[in-house]
């Protein structure tokens, strides 16, 4: 019975995680300096360079502060004073986007539909499903 619930109980998180994330992406798409793009990723450029940009084949270094829409923060390399080293192909698909967007020391905010990220399974126990993920990205170095 116990397992009845918890699979219930994850169908409709899902949905309520769909429809909060829709109406969030609908609402920030309006506010000013949202951009978005052909496949649904929504952006605002904080700095920008005419710095070169990486490609699917780059190896980047990033800053990153990753939040669910709630405020709970998945990953802040900011904080711990730690960037990430990242292959660009080996990341989500919204990532992959936004990186490739970026010019070397620009810093964007990004908003990730949930069929960018990690789609309709979630990840692990700290992604839901249907999650919309916010990034706040720094480009240090392509490498």
């Amino acid at each position: 019975m116990a397992r009845r619930e918890k699979r219930g109980k994850s169908k409709s998180s899902a949905g309520f995680n769909q429809k909060t994330g829709e109406d969030f992406l609908k609402q920030n798409a309006r506010k000013e300096g949202v951009n978005v793009s052909s496949s649904g990723l929504q952006w605002k450029i904080i700095e920008d360079t005419n710095k070169p940009k990486p490609d699917e084949y780059s190896t980047v270094l990033i800053h990153q502060r990753a939040l669910l829409l709630n405020g709970n923060v998945l990953k802040d390399t900011y904080q711990l004073n730690k960037p990430d080293e990242a292959k660009v192909e080996e990341l989500i698909e919204g990532l992959q986007e936004a990186l490739m967007m970026m010019g070397m020391g620009s810093r964007y905010k990004f908003w990730v539909p949930s069929e960018l990220a990690w789609g309709r399974k979630g990840s692990t126990n700290k992604i839901p499903p249907n999650a919309v993920i916010s990034f706040d990205i720094r480009l240090i170095d392509i490498i």
